[in-house]
């Protein structure tokens, strides 16, 4: 099985941050239309993907959304007030370059800061290159979003590019469903929705699926760095088995299944305790009386920025342990 740089670099320069993923999941359906029994729509907007079977119902869940930002104020001067929709530093937004639905751009600017005055959100604005005000008011209005503009970029063993969150895990997905073995189980694969906002496609569907197991397939940060973070995951590594995160303490069940699938079909792995963040396993694994629930996550450096990096080879052997799952 080799890397789909194509797919993958479609994936990342498809804008759709949370709540408005109508461009991915189209785009996510045509790839897989033609691989399952049954493709679904639900009322939140999750893509939700079965092979159907008569054993035990697995649910995988990839999230479709990407961080971004939203308008909330055009000023008098043709200057764009916003907000963050989804994890975001003031510090790491200065002099990016931003891009919304209508292809028209941005670069992300900073008020002057007084002597010790710190970088927030609200000293922030977007330019959008125009001396017209007219003509910002003619194409921004409040609740437009935008997100990272940012170039696909790949060396022999590594990808640099935008929305790797989660786009890498909705590839991975689809990689497994292109090549779902055979076996009795029910198999749903759910692309969801407005996980960098609260995991609330996940929590819906977990609800409606009610599954025996289910896993998130979703980025983790990595220690191999020198920005700070100390953890033992690293580019290059393998699968990430996730023990704990803030969301979620992977049921031991759980843990040792995914552990010895790695172990007997010859699949690097390592371990992962992630002292933030959460996947949409955190929400699902509470739904109605609870769900034994994992994560296989994909090692991922600068996460929530506009340069997230992952190794190609730990994709191929996510894909694989997710394909192992379907037939525990």
């Amino acid at each position: 099985m080799e890397f789909n740089s194509e797919l993958m670099k479609k994936f990342s320069n498809c804008f759709s941050p949370s709540g408005r993923e109508n461009n991915i999941r189209n785009l996510i359906k045509e790839e897989i239309k033609d691989y399952v029994d049954e493709l679904t729509t639900d009322p939140l907007g999750n893509l939700i993907a079965r092979k159907k079977g008569n054993g035990k119902k697995i649910l995988f869940s990839a999230h479709m959304d990407q961080i971004g930002l939203i308008i909330t104020h055009v000023d008098e001067k043709g200057f764009l007030r916003f907000s963050n929709v989804g994890g975001l530093h003031p510090k790491e937004l200065l002099g990016l370059r931003m891009i919304f639905d209508n292809n028209l751009e941005g670069v992300i600017c900073s008020e002057e800061l007084k002597d010790k005055e710190k970088l927030t959100m609200s000293k922030l604005y977007l330019d959008v290159a125009s001396t017209s005000v007219d003509f910002v008011k003619n194409n921004f209005q409040i609740g437009d979003m935008c997100v990272f503009k940012s170039e696909y970029y790949e060396t022999e063993d590594c990808v640099i590019c935008k929305a790797a969150d989660d786009r890498i895990g909705c590839y991975i997905l689809i990689e497994a469903l292109k090549n779902h073995p055979a076996t009795d189980n029910d198999i749903y694969y759910v692309f969801s929705v407005q996980e960098e906002v609260g995991c609330r496609g996940a929590k819906t569907a977990g609800y409606g699926i009610n599954p025996d197991i289910a896993i998130a397939l979703d980025v983790t940060a990595t220690g191999d760095s020198p920005d700070g973070i100390k953890m033992d995951v690293k580019l290059g590594g393998g699968a990430a088995i996730k023990l704990m995160d803030k969301s979620l303490i992977t049921h031991p069940q759980v843990k040792e299944l995914l552990t010895n699938l790695s172990i007997e079909n010859n699949i690097k792995y390592q371990y992962e305790v992630l002292e933030f963040g959460g996947t949409d396993s955190g929400a699902i694994h509470m739904t109605r009386t609870g769900v034994p629930s994992g994560v296989i996550s994909i090692p991922t450096r600068n996460i929530h920025s506009s340069g997230e990096i992952f190794n190609k080879n730990d994709v191929l052997e996510c894909i694989k342990l997710t394909i192992s799952i379907t037939k525990s």
